[in-house]
């Protein structure tokens, strides 16, 4: 297989999109600005799917499925939220087409089939999930609400790029209702650790944890933690975000409940989500100018068995062997795919399988048959290492362990050098323009020097981070007071 990829160090952005192709994960698609998930990386996206399932329920929360449309009505109901996302909307004006008398075996807009309320084709769900807990919740004991959806939505974005942006892409959205504004709090800093631990803890991508200033939080949000994470060309990457909503949709959609004294008040929510846009990150976090480098948790096929032989016999024998190791592999839940084609050639196996980023590759040859012995490959450091017939399951189990700990590690490794702590502004720019990464900086804190810093710059807060002390400094563009530094940096 000839890979062909340009280098990171030549395009990173063209290397992205080539890898992300060649490597069978999603192509574009004859909508402009969708994408065509392929098989292969569909089954690393129902692998993240099924992991935060597990998370989302472990924490009390259940599934459930809410309409794609959205009146416009009901959608303009809480007015931050309707402005916020009004310029990426599709609406749906008709329900019927009929046969263009102009131009035979064309089809029209039927005129007399249009709608007589305008839909919002959901690009968030807040609006119609918001709508329907008027009728949940009465009382206290309704409470809390905790729902998630798995869902697809669309953001009419004008420039696209897949999996990181994309006209419609898949995600999941929790929605959850509360009693009182602690809970409701206590519930957005909760799913924001989940996604932190499910980043680090699954896709080895280490990531910070923080608040988005005013100007970058969610639309109709008091509050917006995010989770943000540093790709090999130096940008950032938001990975995830957890609301805070405050009363705000409750009072848009009269969502009120009767406290333990009989009281009435609006309840408080939470918003909640990460989508396909984690396949990018898990791309740009780990690979390399061979193709996809993935973590052993989140990989589709853990281990390929790849046969070398000159005969049917040899194969036959060899086929024994593998089948074998399958077995007791699989007996300890690790994926692995016995590849015996005998339409392409090993060194083509090699290449496909490398540029897919299957963590380990064991061959097996005549030599392996004689001694006893396995030729064990891994993805991310290219080393080989022959291992005993008696020793190889516990090998690769203990390997694939560790070579989750060290694409974590390495990670973060180049994450942690590429903070950069900055006085002054000139500094601020240098260390942007040539460096790259996230730059620790003090900011006073208005949303006017936020926007000019990003006019001239291209550079955004991309968080206020909760673990790290207040520190008194000045501000890197006005010299004004600064109670804490923030995290800069150009992004995705």
């Amino acid at each position: 297989m000839s890979k062909n990829l340009t280098t990171r160090s030549e395009d990173y952005s063209k290397w992205y999109n080539e890898l992300v192709v060649k490597a069978d994960l999603a192509e574009n698609s004859g909508v402009r600005g969708c994408m065509v998930i392929k098989p292969y990386g569909y089954a690393i996206w129902e692998k993240m799917q099924s992991e935060l399932d597990r998370m989302f329920k472990d924490t009390g929360h259940q599934n459930a499925y809410f309409p794609l449309f959205v009146p416009k009505s009901m959608f303009e109901a809480e007015e931050k939220n309707a402005e916020g996302f009004a310029k990426e909307c599709a609406i749906v004006t008709h329900y019927r087409l009929k046969n263009d008398p102009d131009n035979p075996g064309k089809l029209m807009v039927d005129p007399n089939a249009k709608l007589e309320e305008e839909l919002i084709v959901r690009p968030t769900s807040e609006a119609i999930i918001w709508s329907t807990y008027k009728g949940w919740v009465q009382s206290y004991r309704d409470l809390p609400l905790l729902i998630n959806q798995w869902a697809n939505v669309v953001r009419w974005e004008m420039r696209t790029r897949l999996f990181l942006r994309t006209a419609e892409f898949l995600w999941q959205e929790g929605h959850t209702a509360h009693a009182t504004r602690s809970e409701a709090i206590s519930e957005a800093e909760q799913m924001m650790n989940v996604y932190a631990d499910f980043a680090e803890r699954f896709l080895a991508m280490p990531v910070i944890k923080g608040l988005k200033t005013e100007s970058e939080r969610f639309a109709g949000a008091e509050e917006t933690y995010c989770i943000e994470a540093l790709m090999q060309d130096g940008k950032a990457l938001q990975a995830g975000t957890s609301h805070f909503l405050g009363q705000n949709f409750a009072k848009a959609f009269d969502v009120k409940f009767a406290n333990a004294e009989g009281k009435q008040d609006f309840v408080w929510g939470t918003s909640w989500g990460v989508s396909t846009r984690l396949m990018g990150a898990l791309v740009m976090t780990h690979s390399d100018d061979k193709g996809l480098v993935l973590p052993p948790s989140i990989a589709p096929i853990q281990v390929v068995i790849v046969p070398i032989h000159r005969t049917d016999d040899q194969l036959a024998e060899i086929g024994v062997l593998a089948m074998q190791l399958s077995k007791e592999l699989q007996n300890l839940n690790i994926s692995v795919k016995y590849d015996d084609r005998t339409t392409q050639k090993p060194g083509f196996k090699f290449n496909e399988y490398e540029l897919k980023g299957v963590p380990v590759r064991i061959a097996i040859g005549p030599k392996d048959l004689e001694n006893g012995t396995f030729e064990v490959a891994r993805r991310d450091t290219l080393t080989k290492e022959i291992v005993g017939k008696d020793s190889i399951v516990g090998f690769i189990r203990d390997l694939l362990t560790q070579m989750q700990h060290d694409l974590f590690e390495r990670a973060r490794t180049y994450r942690d050098q590429n903070i950069t702590l900055v006085e002054d502004f000139e500094a601020f720019k240098d260390i942007l323009e040539n460096k790259g990464g996230f730059i620790s900086a003090h900011w006073d804190g208005t949303s006017e020097t936020e926007n000019k810093i990003k006019d001239l710059t291209k550079a955004t807060i991309r968080c206020i981070p909760l673990e790290q002390p207040l520190e008194e400094g000045k501000c890197i563009l006005t010299g004004n007071p600064s109670q804490r530094r923030v995290l800069f940096a150009k992004a995705y």
